[in-house]
């Protein structure tokens, strides 16, 4: 393949006329979004406290030294002799911990810590998914509410002239003049407000992906969407308790706080190390010569804490009623994932139920449309009957777009709400997008 023939793919998806499809738009807010920046950054953060809490169970080794400048007058029976000399010394010392209950705690503190930014990572990873999907259908939605908005002003002025030449020739009263006319301004009204939203939508979507595409790949019809599965509640609940981000977050909080309270209370246990020391210490006096003393000495030393001043017990009942604070924090977690997973279930059961209703609605409505056509074109409808008639199809189709968003929409919560939303599942939506350039 020539070079052209590679890079024509992407100066494609680079045109400004290009349409992005769900996935396009994820993949882009992966790497725009600041929210998400942030996410990556503290995962990267919180990954390094696993080394933190290892390091207080090993060896540590550290190098001092010092010199100084001696100026003594020493007298010895009425004798004033001054000594001028340079002293300095070095020691090179080795700790290892042999019995530090707090350092253990603070060890599993650590792995426990990376558990939990990993667990935050895919939270926040979750909620970029959901942000995006609910972002991308705002858009969608109103864009259909706006070509609805435009096709019933368009239909409107269609019948407001129709009501006029039937007013001038004397087959129709002023009555439905005016009636038009309204339903003409009301309509009017009714798409700026729609263009107004539209926009509202495009700069939502262009927060996350810093920009707004021209175009962007909309829901076809004729791909079904799926019931959940399994189809009962009660496997989603369950599986929500246990398997919810949050509640992940908050178990892995639970346990780190307990962690806390052993590594507090270890501040009433005795410690034990070896100590290790290697160093040399010169001294350089004008009347006494050179003299150097070079120690190396091993040996074990216990540190045994019997009263702080009530410090350690105070800080350890602190830690206590946090763990409880944790406890009722991971309770609430269960507790709002499993209100979360029924309704998004409910949801996307209802939604289903209702899109099978409103495509049967908007069948009828046409039908009805076409039947008020034909019937004020031989005189037994008049106009209000079509307009009616015409802002029912419209409304129906309007409400049919924003029942697929809205079902797709809870079938990403439900897959939230039991901590198992992941790119498939946007993938799996993606699927059901065609390219739309209306």
């Amino acid at each position: 393949m020539t070079r052209l023939g590679w890079l024509l793919p992407l100066l494609l998806l680079a045109s400004p006329g290009w349409a992005m499809d769900l996935m396009q738009v994820y993949r882009q807010a992966q790497a725009y979004d600041a929210a998400f920046a942030t996410a990556r950054a503290n995962l990267e953060a919180g990954r390094e406290r696993g080394p933190q809490g290892l390091a207080g169970l090993l060896p540590s080794l550290s190098l001092s030294g010092n010199t100084t400048w001696n100026d003594n007058e020493v007298e010895n029976n009425g004798v004033k002799t001054d000594r001028r000399y340079n002293s300095n010394a070095y020691t090179l010392t080795l700790s290892q911990p042999v019995f530090r209950w707090q350092n253990w705690a603070a060890y599993d503190q650590g792995k426990l810590g990376v558990a939990l930014a990993e667990a935050q990572f895919v939270q926040a990873r979750q909620d970029l998914i959901l942000r995006v999907a609910q972002a991308y259908f705002d858009v969608l939605t109103a864009q259909v509410n706006l070509r609805a908005a435009q096709s019933q002003k368009v239909a409107i002025a269609q019948q407001l002239e129709q009501a006029k030449r039937n007013f001038e020739v004397g087959t129709a009263t002023i009555v439905d003049t005016y009636e038009a006319q309204s339903r003409y301004d009301l309509a009017w009204a009714q798409e700026i407000a729609s263009e107004n939203d539209l926009e509202i939508r495009r700069e939502a979507l262009r927060v996350l992906i810093g920009e707004v595409p021209a175009y962007l790949a909309s829901l076809d019809a004729a791909k079904p969407i799926l019931p959940p599965q399994p189809p009962q509640l009660a496997p989603w609940v369950e599986a929500a308790q246990k398997d919810n981000t949050a509640v992940q977050i908050q178990q892995k909080n639970s346990e780190i706080a307990a962690k806390e309270v052993q590594r507090l209370r270890a501040g009433h246990y005795p410690t034990l190390d070896v100590v290790a020391n290697v160093g040399r210490n010169h001294n350089a006096q004008n009347i006494g010569g050179v003299g150097d003393i070079d120690a190396n000495n091993i040996g074990l030393q216990l540190n045994l804490p019997i009263y702080q001043g009530g410090a350690v017990s105070s800080r350890v009942r602190e830690a206590a009623a946090n763990y409880n604070a944790a406890l009722s924090s991971l309770e609430g977690a269960r507790r709002n994932a499993a209100l979360s997973a029924r309704q998004s279930y409910l949801g996307v059961v209802n939604g289903l139920a209702q899109i099978k209703a409103l495509e049967a609605a908007q069948e009828s409505s046409q039908a009805s449309l076409d039947s008020n056509k034909l019937g004020y074109e031989v005189g037994v409808r008049i106009s209000i009957d079509v307009l009616n008639a015409e802002q029912q199809l419209y409304q129906t189709r309007r409400d049919l777009a924003r029942a697929y968003h809205e079902t797709l929409m809870a079938r990403l919560r439900l897959k939230s709400a039991v901590g198992a939303l992941d790119e498939a599942d946007l993938q799996e939506i993606n699927a059901l997008l065609q390219e739309d350039r209306s």
